[in-house]
């Protein structure tokens, strides 16, 4: 019996760790941006351990914008999509898409535009006849950029160009006049000289409390296991509250965005104030939808039920 023993204990802590793992569900998760703040959140909280504690599992992928983030979930490939642009989820709601809103990445924008630092472009006024870049179409940028462009009062083109790194490829070889980009990414060239900031997101007032980019979730996963979706959103305020108050955090934020951590704090402590990052912040929404269809991205704004049922944000 005592030779029995050490055997069946192994055998039951054997079932016990089977049994949880059979327990955690998983979450195929779409992400815009590898390397921006607010997208940190579902691999960094998964290293961490805040989603295994609510008994999940994700599959993180990383895509070149909001636009390809939000195709994934409207196809069904993912469960979920982070940093997808609130204009285009409307627009793509209101034709019938099957998405929901769970939650806000970001309100206003701390994205920046800027050019090699011997451009003779001195503000987007000098842009007439030049390109000016955002990542996909329905994205955030491509909002962002079709206000610069009506603000400045000139020909500027607008070209999808993808992430900030293939963004800044284009930039610094000439195919591309004046580039986009979301801190950390692209910030070491604008501090070592190479680049000048030509016009911030921070400046474009219409923004400033709106939610510009969401968390989106596929309306038919959703509405089949609804519980999966607010453990999901659990884990995402625990790691939110842990990237701004632990040192540990940040040297994992700098590690996964291939920066110094001192441009990490600086993203954060300078760009990102954690009220911006609130997933729970909604709202401005009528001022969106007048947006939205400006630029076309809806016929007409939605409707009280359809805002009711596009959003559907868990109590935190």
């Amino acid at each position: 019996m005592r030779k029995l023993l050490p055997t069946l204990a192994a055998a039951a802590l054997i079932a016990c760790t089977l049994t949880q793992a059979l327990a955690e569900d998983r979450l195929k998760v779409a992400v815009g941006q590898r390397g921006v703040f607010e997208n940190a959140i579902s691999e960094l909280g998964q290293d961490a351990g805040f989603f295994k504690k609510q008994g999940l599992v994700l599959d993180v992928l990383y895509t070149q914008g909001g636009g390809e983030t939000q195709q994934a979930v409207i196809s069904g490939s993912t469960d979920l999509g982070i940093g997808v642009g609130t204009h285009g989820v409307m627009g793509a709601y209101a034709k019938g898409a099957p998405v929901r809103v769970l939650g806000a990445t970001m309100t206003g924008s701390y994205e920046f535009w800027y050019v090699p630092t011997d451009s003779p472009i001195k503000s987007l006024k000098d842009g007439e006849g030049k390109t000016i870049a955002f990542s996909t179409n329905g994205s955030s940028t491509n909002m962002f950029v079709l206000s610069w462009i009506k603000q400045a009062g000139v020909g500027l083109k607008a070209v999808a160009t993808g992430s900030p790194t293939t963004t800044f490829t284009q930039v610094m070889s000439g195919q591309i006049d004046i580039g986009w980009t979301a801190p950390p990414l692209a910030l070491e060239p604008v501090m070592s000289g190479r680049t000048r900031i030509l016009v911030r997101g921070s400046d474009l007032t219409e923004f400033k409390n709106q939610p510009v980019r969401l968390i989106i979730a596929n309306a038919t996963a959703l509405a089949k296991n609804k519980d999966v979706y607010v453990r999901y959103m659990r884990a995402y305020h625990e790691t939110l509250d842990w990237l701004y108050a632990s040192p540990d955090a940040m040297k994992a934020y700098a590690k996964w965005a291939e920066v110094s951590e001192d441009i990490a704090r600086k993203t954060r402590d300078e760009f990102v104030p954690k009220a911006s990052a609130d997933p729970t912040r909604i709202s401005g929404l009528a001022d969106m939808m007048d947006d939205a269809v400006k630029f076309k991205f809806l016929t007409a704004p939605l409707t009280k039920e359809q805002l009711a049922e596009l959003v559907q944000i868990p109590a935190k």
